[in-house]
């Protein structure tokens, strides 16, 4: 646990003392974008934040090579050299995305091709544990289509979900931390080395977004980019590529008899097929439902728009802040009660506390639909937002106070009135405004 601890913590710093200086290079650089119609930040900022985390990763494996414990991974397995191609090829795509604004059919053919280098070094989906049926081996072009496909969608999830500050960053920091932990637990638990790369991968990607977030929490100094979001989005996939089909459930031992029934008594210890769905549940679900959307609409499906969950939260009433907490939330729920379910599957103390947990996540999430009032009596003793409004009369104009009759007005465009003083460039001179 030291080595991996002294690898997130490595990770960490690099990306967090790097970022700095490459919101300075961003800046001198104008990878600045203009606030566009779906953006919810106010003034341009800098991008390119992707290059410092992708050099944190650098970092984080460069010292996993050099421990003892962790050493061991290189020589038997080539999956951290594939996992760092892949993201080489796929955070060089992103840079340049942020700069000069790629066509997202470029990008998509990026990510299938950095998925494919990471199939070509090892790093691939060998096999299935399905409950009721068994483990079912899978033909050399079934791993790569299913291997490609998981990582194109995991690394879009993400992409969708970088739409507040610190929002994306630290809901894969909020799975990543479960991954880890079940990772460690078959690794260390169970004494298979098969599940160390995924391990250290969940250990470097916590550090990548816990350096990152300083910078990134609102008001945010430095965005990610797509250099970043796509980076990240690749190193979570690949942790779940490297559990799922790397490592031979039958090698747990846990259970006796025939295959099928080992399979419906071992079904929480195949979490690592649940897992890495329920870690991106909230960004797959946003990702469906935008397709969905602009599909109906007859908008490509990569077309942007306001509507996504975190837009939605804010367009209910809630801050920035509460807006991603609330997410980050969710997140964790979802994670963590997955991998609470995997160890304990028998214990109904879980799913209860998973039921109040939602139901107290539903009360958040609703909670600026309800405007508490006081009552009358306590109105003295409560703030002026809990008070209830008290209505005026509105006065009656004068001529209609002397039984005057009004004269109609007539309507200009969209029935606007077109008779009138316009006083606005008065009102702009008195405001100090010149003339």
């Amino acid at each position: 646990m030291r080595d991996y601890l002294l690898t997130l913590c490595v990770t960490a710093a690099v990306t967090y003392l790097l970022t700095g200086p490459v919101r300075k290079f961003a800046i001198a650089t104008g990878a600045m974008p203009e606030i566009r119609a779906r953006d919810v930040h106010r003034e341009p900022t800098p991008r390119l934040g992707g290059i410092a985390m992708f050099f944190g990763l650098c970092a984080g494996l460069l010292v996993a090579d050099h421990l003892r414990n962790l050493g061991n991974v290189y020589d038997q397995s080539n999956e951290p050299r594939a996992l760092l191609s892949g993201a080489a090829l796929i955070w060089l795509i992103g840079v340049l995305d942020d700069k000069f604004e790629l066509d997202a059919l470029i990008k998509l053919g990026a990510q299938m091709i950095s998925a494919g280098v990471m199939v070509a070094q090892g790093l691939t989906i060998l096999w299935l544990p399905i409950p009721g049926v068994g483990v079912v081996a899978l033909t050399q072009w079934q791993g790569t289509l299913l291997t490609v496909a998981l990582v194109v969608l995991t690394i879009n999830a993400v992409n969708f979900v970088d739409g507040l500050d610190g929002l994306a960053a630290g809901m894969v920091c909020v799975a990543a931390s479960a991954f880890f932990l079940y990772a460690y637990r078959i690794w260390y638990g169970y004494g298979i080395e098969a599940a160390a790369p995924a391990t250290l991968f969940a250990a470097v990607l916590i550090g990548m977004c816990l350096g990152f977030l300083p910078h990134n929490i609102h008001p945010a100094r430095i965005f990610m980019g797509d250099s970043g979001s796509m980076l990240i989005g690749l190193v979570l996939a690949a942790s779940a590529i490297s559990i799922t089909g790397q490592v031979d459930p039958d090698r747990l031992g846990l259970f006796e008899g025939s295959t099928r029934q080992a399979t419906h008594a071992a079904l929480p210890v195949f979490i690592p097929l649940i897992l890495p769905l329920t870690i991106i549940a909230i960004p797959m679900t946003d990702l469906v439902l935008a397709i969905v959307r602009r599909t109906w609409k007859g908008q490509s499906p990569f077309a942007a728009d306001r509507g996504h969950l975190h837009h939605r939260l804010l367009e209910i009433g809630h801050s920035h802040s509460r807006a991603v907490l609330i997410m980050y939330f969710w997140s964790a729920l979802i994670a963590f009660g997955t991998l609470a379910y995997s160890v304990h599957s028998a214990s109904m103390w879980i799913v209860l506390a998973v039921t109040v947990l939602s139901a107290l996540g539903l009360v958040l999430l609703l909670l600026p639909r309800f405007s508490p009032r006081a009552p009358r009596w306590a109105e003295g003793v409560v703030p002026p937002r809990y008070r209830r409004k008290r209505v005026l009369p509105e006065p009656e104009p004068e001529h209609e106070a002397a039984g005057e009759e009004r004269m109609p007005v007539p309507a200009g465009l969209h029935g606007s009135t077109a008779i009138g003083h316009r006083s606005r460039f008065s009102d702009r001179r008195k405001a100090g405004t010149p003339s």
